[in-house]
């Protein structure tokens, strides 16, 4: 005989109308994760004799002369150097920040602009302090132009910072093509610096890390209303924008001299670029029950 017990009983009957857990999305990559990140390279990189030697090792050539894209990072005599690299490193952060700022104007996107400008502020900033407190102790005996304190690199800070800073004020249509140009001019900008010999692979990760952990904390702390969702990337985006930044970390870290170091560069370069492709992602939703009505 068939039972008639409501499978329910006991439970409050559920309608239709009744509003579900609220979803709120969240940064794939967190903050904590990034800042533990920033300080695990620096405590290996710097901080110990095996990494000392390794990255000195990769400084062994004839200077920046090897360097495929030296006529364009402003080192040679009488050029220009691209954004931003030497002199036009404070113009770009200005101009930058201004763009963003218009943006938020624009959009009336009070909260995103507010947080964006925070993140390049943070960035920058924090990279100065870090140049004070964190020494770079001579643990090899390494020559008296490997000792200056170079971590983390503040060429790499100024593009990761408003590469993630415009990811925010951009509108979720055209966010994804934003963080494409970012990661682009991100990867580049870090293989140049090495392979130009300004910085380490551990400099131009520590900034990259730096602007990733204030993105995260900036999306967290954003109201839920105004907080960055979930991108639409198309699929063959996501090609074209790993490709490119490939494409611009290896040819911008090349070198004539040692193929090794370009390898080496151009990894560095692109991880750099593919930290912040996976900052702006956002992970699984996180479910918030609604408060009661009545």
């Amino acid at each position: 005989m068939l039972s008639t017990q409501n499978p329910d009983h006991g439970q409050a009957p559920r309608t239709a109308a009744e509003p579900g857990p609220a979803r709120t999305t969240r940064p794939r990559v967190s903050a904590p994760l990034c800042l533990l990140g920033f300080l695990a390279v620096y405590a290996v990189a710097v901080c110990t004799p095996f990494g000392q030697r390794a990255e000195n090792a990769l400084f062994g050539g004839y200077g920046a002369k090897p360097a495929w894209i030296y006529g364009w990072s402003g080192a040679a005599y009488g050029s220009s150097a691209m954004p931003p690299l030497e002199q036009t490193a404070m113009p770009t952060l200005f101009v930058g920040v201004v763009a963003i700022a218009a943006v938020a104007l624009v959009r009336r996107c009070w909260w995103q602009g507010c947080a964006a400008i925070g993140v390049v502020v943070a960035t920058v900033g924090t990279k100065e302090v870090a140049k004070m407190i964190l020494p770079r102790p001579d643990l090899v005996g390494a020559r008296v132009s490997l000792v200056e304190a170079s971590f983390p690199s503040g060429h790499v800070a100024i593009p990761a910072g408003l590469a993630l800073g415009a990811a925010l004020v951009a509108s979720p249509r055209v966010r994804p093509y934003v963080v494409t140009a970012g990661m682009l001019w991100l990867a580049v900008t870090a293989g140049a610096v090495q392979a130009t010999y300004h910085h380490r692979p551990s400099d131009v990760l520590g900034s990259a890390l730096l602007a990733c952990a204030y993105y995260g904390l900036a999306a967290r702390l954003l109201p839920s209303a105004h907080a960055p969702g979930a991108m639409q990337r198309p699929r063959a985006l996501r090609v074209v924008a790993l490709v490119l930044a490939a494409a611009g970390a290896f040819v911008a870290g090349a070198r004539d001299d040692s193929v090794t170091q370009s390898l080496v560069f151009g990894a560095a370069a692109f991880l750099c670029a593919a930290l912040c492709w996976a900052t702006t992602a956002t992970g699984p939703a996180r479910r918030t029950r609604p408060a009661p009505v009545g």
